[in-house]
């Protein structure tokens, strides 16, 4: 059409042709070739868990002589409900945000979990309702949730210390996956002089919420290990100078005769249905039984160490 090459675009500039260049030099072949594996996220600059590293090393190197404390593999826990949430605050429980919903029906229980969450410092954040099913994963939530950050195990080598006050007294719990039984036993190592807790890293239970609220705040102050190998735990444990006794209702000796109270201790409790597994029974030095009346076989785990932490702490008292 007449004109038209005055337009601009209208004519090619160069003598320039679409399609492939000739004569490329293998520089679309090279292109094609791979960039050698992707590296690891610590490694890229630019990624949350490179910066995430950065502090870990910066907050070890504050502190010269610590051990660095190991964080489980599982994410935060979410409690969900207005009467779990109020109850969490109430027993202390580590809470990094409390979640509201928006135009939230609010009555004492709301009230309190936000006047709790406000004198601890910890945020809250009005939340749409379907952001807050989804945090919850569906549960039934009534509007309030409280994110608990993963649980600070310590090394376990930090419970052989010399130092502690006292004869050391530590309990590894053996198979026990009821949160509750967890959360007994750090209460009763709490008020009869123990230094510790150790429990394995797999097909056991964690410090969760609800441990943390069975425990009635002694958790705050009774440090909790987690052992990749229960096992080899424990025979470390006896290089340090502890020995190492299990309970188990076929016990060699009697509670009320155990000749080893005086010495440092790790306490050995196993499930209630299938008591100590065989390596760790052959890694106790002593078997115990807690003699009973009538015909009852076995103890609730929390209680089991309640009474053998117990009578520990009145036999060294008399000694």
């Amino acid at each position: 059409m007449a004109g038209n090459a005055h337009r601009p675009g209208a004519t090619r500039r160069g003598g320039s042709k679409k399609g492939a260049t000739v004569g490329s030099g293998g520089q679309r072949r090279r292109g094609l070739e791979g960039r050698g594996p992707t590296p690891k996220a610590e490694d890229r600059v630019n990624h949350k868990a490179h910066k995430q590293s950065k502090r870990d090393d910066k907050r070890q190197t504050s502190a010269p002589g610590r051990r660095p404390t190991r964080r489980p593999k599982g994410s935060s826990e979410i409690v969900a409900g207005r009467n779990p949430v109020v109850e969490a605050l109430r027993a202390h429980v580590p809470a990094s945000t409390l979640y509201v919903a928006s135009r939230i029906d609010s009555d004492d229980r709301v009230r309190e979990a936000i006047t709790l969450a406000t004198q601890r410092g910890i945020p809250t954040l009005e939340t749409p309702r379907g952001e807050l099913d989804r945090l919850t994963d569906g549960a039934t939530h009534q509007g309030l949730a409280v994110q608990v950050p993963p649980y600070e195990y310590v090394d376990c080598r930090d419970l052989h210390d010399p130092d502690l006050p006292g004869v050391p007294l530590v309990v590894a719990l053996d198979g026990i996956t009821d949160p509750r039984n967890l959360g007994a036993v750090i209460r009763s190592v709490a008020a009869f002089g123990g230094h510790g807790v150790v429990v394995p890293e797999r097909r056991s239970v964690g410090m969760t919420a609800s441990a943390w609220k069975t425990s009635a705040g002694a958790a705050a102050r009774v440090p909790v290990a987690q052992a990749t190998n229960l096992t080899r735990a424990l025979e470390d444990f006896r290089k340090a100078g502890f020995f190492v006794v299990g309970l188990d209702m076929d016990g060699d000796v009697s509670l009320p005769g155990l000749a080893l109270a005086d010495e440092p201790l790790v306490v050995v409790v196993g499930s209630e249905g299938k008591g100590l597994s065989r390596l760790v029974r052959e890694t106790c030095d002593q078997i115990v039984s807690i003699p009973m009346a009538g015909e009852m076989e076995s103890l609730n785990a929390g209680i089991a160490a309640g009474v053998t932490l117990y009578e520990i702490a009145r036999s060294r008292a008399q000694r």
